[in-house]
């Protein structure tokens, strides 16, 4: 992991600065990230629904290169309209796209004060709980395998074989764990962007301020590091 560069650090630290905050930094994926936004990238932040969709866009981007794996990223109010109005709630989410012709699914997941994340791996045939405080999510994954057996039935008039799946939430002693009450949004972040380039998940909680400042240059660009 290099540091940033001298002059992204500026960059950064001028969007951190003097200006007003409803200032836009960035617009992409039919999103508009402003200056207030960017700021709860800074030290100690809690990331917001707007930061997240937006960098979910980005490695959506970057897997049409070739090289990656497909993926397919859900909004981060997903979760909570499926799991209060079911299948036939988000069935129009996936208007005009097969889901199933990906390679992996990325599911942010806001529950009140803390980001999770689940993957599904659609050549594996797994569906994988990330969570950074060790919490277990197995309700979550069987919750999106119902929903992936309804869409695949609604869509593709295919049935899913249930057996067929694997469901696991990872325990803490197989991805990092935070070490403070702000840092849930960038483990999820780094996780799928981990996970996106089919890269074991290596950093630890003391990347985070690197990671922090390298998405502010990353959003405010539009590109990857």
């Amino acid at each position: 992991l290099n540091p940033l560069l001298q002059a992204m650090e500026s960059e950064v630290s001028a969007a951190f600065g003097s200006g007003e905050p409803e200032d836009i930094l960035s617009r992409a994926f039919k999103l508009t990230v402003t200056r207030e936004d960017i700021c709860t990238l800074q030290p100690r932040g809690w990331l917001n629904d707007r930061i997240m969709n937006f960098y979910m866009g980005l490695l959506v981007e970057r897997s049409k290169k070739q090289g990656y794996p497909a993926v397919y990223a859900f909004n981060t109010f997903f979760y909570s309209k499926l799991s209060s109005a079911s299948h036939q709630g988000v069935k129009k989410w996936t208007k005009g796209v097969d889901i199933f012709k990906h390679d992996l699914i990325l599911v942010p997941i806001h529950l009140k004060t803390h980001w999770t994340l689940l993957v599904v791996d659609l050549r594996e045939k797994t569906i994988k709980y990330f969570d950074s405080l060790g919490q277990r999510g197995d309700h979550i994954c069987k919750t999106i395998l119902e929903y992936l057996e309804e869409e695949s039935r609604e869509r593709r008039n295919i049935e899913l074989t249930a057996s067929e799946w694997t469901l696991h939430s990872m325990g803490t002693r197989e991805i990092p764990q935070q070490n403070n009450g702000n840092d849930c949004g960038v483990f999820v972040c780094k996780f799928a962007d981990f996970i996106s380039r089919d890269k074991p998940i290596i950093f630890t909680p003391e990347h985070m301020p690197y990671f922090r400042r390298k998405m502010v240059w990353e959003i405010i660009h539009q590109q990857l590091l």
